[in-house]
């Protein structure tokens, strides 16, 4: 898919989002654009607390890398501010949120005109592409 973007869920069925992100035992991963979305993979974790302890949640940041945003139940202060230096939008759902819903909500938000936050992730996602320069050198370009 080109253009798209990368987001992650966290869930334990892969259907609903229904976990916290610090003791998120999975994360469903998708890749989307405008006009159709495509699991990527299933992300497994052990058993996490919610205890304040931010060593487990460096492998979550490992894997969330390249992802425009993580949905989540809640999410501690914490860890907000370290996904938003990551470039990941942290978005809380109500409990039980249909993954598939909320990927066609972000799909219509794509199509209308994307939010501050999801404009910021396209912006930074074309701005990380490598092939970014290969458009420019195709182009001729004379000193």
């Amino acid at each position: 898919m080109s253009t798209s973007l990368k987001v992650a869920f966290a869930s334990t069925d892969m259907k609903h989002v229904n976990q916290h992100f610090g003791s998120a035992k999975s994360f469903a991963i998708y890749t989307l654009n405008p006009d159709k979305f495509e699991f990527l993979e299933a992300a497994q974790f052990g058993s996490l607390d919610q205890d304040g302890n931010e060593d487990k949640l460096a492998v979550k940041f490992d894997l969330l890398q390249g992802c425009a945003a993580v949905y989540c139940q809640a999410v501690g202060a914490s860890a907000v501010k370290q996904l938003v230096a990551l470039g990941i939008q942290p978005v809380k759902v109500n409990d039980d949120s249909p993954i598939e819903k909320l990927l066609d909500d972000l799909q219509s938000e794509l199509r209308a005109g994307p939010s501050s936050w999801l404009a910021r992730a396209i912006k930074q996602q074309s701005s990380d592409d490598p092939k970014r320069f290969n458009d420019m050198a195709e182009e001729d370009w004379q000193e």
